[in-house]
């Protein structure tokens, strides 16, 4: 364990950090939850990331830390992090954002998270200080996310399509427009839910190798848990307007009733997950839905190039933010 007086001014720093990486996660997935009730025009966009933002943040008194608990102590051996392990793991995660954020490609934070965080490790002590169960339960449901949301996404699409089959077009359009204010609720919700909780991990796992928080402890400190979720709220507030054109248009054409199916099916997803302590994408839960409402109509109303793009994104976050995190851990051996 570090001693107090070198960690202090360094566990404050990367604190920092990591609330910045939290503001970045909020302004990265703004698009995960509002880009289907902006491109639907149920929302203007100024609307929609207020209503999302309030979302996210009472999702505070929802959800049970489990994801937190998993990024914090699930990931990687107790007695390996140190305050360079987090340093690479947050310089890793945030380059892979903004390099994505730039691009304007769906990219997760979670996984980049979690790949700067096994970067790092195994830049200091080899792939043997991995948790294999921790990682695997990550890995698994970087498949299971994007293919659950897709399945509910179109079940639901195929669901309300027969429920009003004997319906007007514009009274169905008018009902969903209304409905939708719920989906997109209910997804912010899990979005915040899971996403603020990795945050949350990362400062709970600083802070124990640092001998600010007691391993054996249930929960992180309250105060950690308040800046999180206030973060990730101010993040989705300002919005991420390059990647919400590629989530709400550019994969396929949405009118209010499949972005209330899509929404919803991606909001059971992130729910499930939660209870279960999986830190997931919600870039990729919400992209497989949206895939999944298209596919009902015809598999051409997908655009599967722009879909296609996206996975290999998905495929290249954790050994990309992996990398960058394992130059940036020794970097910061010269640094601190």
């Amino acid at each position: 364990m570090e001693t107090v007086q070198t960690a202090v001014w360094v566990v404050v720093v990367l604190v920092m950090m990591a609330v910045v990486f939290d503001f970045m996660n909020g302004f990265h997935d703004a698009a995960n939850s509002i880009a289907t009730v902006v491109s639907t025009g149920v929302l203007k966009p100024g609307q929609a990331v207020v209503f999302a933002a309030f979302f996210n943040v009472i999702a505070i008194f929802i959800f049970h830390l489990s994801v937190a608990a998993t990024v914090g102590k699930g990931i990687v051996l107790p007695g390996i992090v140190d305050t360079h392990v987090v340093f690479g793991a947050l310089i890793g995660a945030i380059t892979w954002n903004f390099i994505t954020w730039y691009y304007g490609i769906p990219s997760s934070s979670s996984h980049a998270l979690i790949g700067g965080i096994a970067g790092a490790a195994i830049a200091k002590a080899g792939i043997g200080s991995l948790i294999v169960s921790g990682i695997m339960k990550t890995v698994v449901f970087i498949f299971v996310s994007p293919l659950l949301g897709f399945l509910l996404g179109s079940a639901m699409m195929v669901l309300v399509s027969w429920a009003f089959r004997g319906f007007r077009p514009l009274k169905v359009d008018k009902w969903f427009r209304r409905l939708q204010l719920v989906s997109a609720g209910a997804y912010s919700l899990g979005h915040g839910g899971n996403d603020a909780q990795k945050t949350i991990g990362i400062i709970w796992m600083l802070l124990i190798a640092t001998g600010y928080a007691n391993a054996a402890d249930n929960s992180p400190p309250n105060w950690v848990i308040i800046i999180c979720y206030a973060a990730i709220g101010l993040g989705t507030m300002l919005g991420g307007w390059r990647i919400v054109k590629t989530m709400g248009q550019k994969i396929t054409k949405l009118k209010p009733v499949g972005g209330f199916c899509a929404e919803t099916g991606g909001a059971i997803t992130l729910f499930l997950a939660t209870a279960m302590g999986v830190p997931v994408s919600t870039t990729h839960t919400i992209t497989g839905a949206i895939v999944g409402v298209g596919s009902t109509r015809r598999a051409s109303a997908v655009r599967w190039g722009v879909a296609g793009n996206i996975i290999w994104a998905w495929i290249l976050t954790i050994p990309a933010s992996a990398f960058v995190a394992a130059v940036a851990y020794w970097l910061s051996l010269q640094l601190f």
